[in-house]
């Protein structure tokens, strides 16, 4: 149990940016759909300058993982059919559900039961994604 103790911490973490940013928000995201706030852009800006950084150090300076293997970033094919499918696959479900990946369980822990039946449904579609993934251009 100990060891999962750092992912646990950092799980709460997580949520605890996520509430005060209001990145959880259904109204928040409502605003960023409607083009009515910057407020949710401003969070997504930051995550990319954020990540982007991150790689750049990682790439730059050889940094290890925290079993000592190096961090290899692979490069992507960036077909555009695949992203964009995709791309509004989830923007539908993010703009449907008011929630996407990270902040549906954060919601969940924050008392809202109803997250519930969203996180089976993206489980689910996960499941569907994984049987179909063969049959399905990539």
């Amino acid at each position: 149990m100990l060891k999962f103790l750092r992912f646990i911490i950092a799980g709460i973490l997580f949520g605890i940016v996520m509430t005060k940013s209001e990145a959880i928000s259904w109204f928040r995201i409502q605003e960023m759909f409607r083009f009515q706030s910057f407020h949710m852009y401003g969070i997504i800006i930051t995550a990319i300058v954020v990540g982007l950084t991150a790689v750049q150090v990682i790439k730059r300076f050889g940094l290890r993982d925290i079993g000592g293997n190096p961090i290899i970033f692979n490069p992507k094919d960036m077909s555009i059919p695949r992203y964009l499918i995709g791309g509004t696959i989830f923007g539908l479900g993010w703009a449907m559900t008011g929630a996407c990946p990270g902040p549906m369980f954060v919601n969940f822990g924050y008392g809202y039961g109803m997250m519930l039946l969203i996180i089976v449904g993206a489980l689910v579609g996960t499941l569907m994604y994984g049987v179909l993934r063969n049959r399905l251009p990539h």
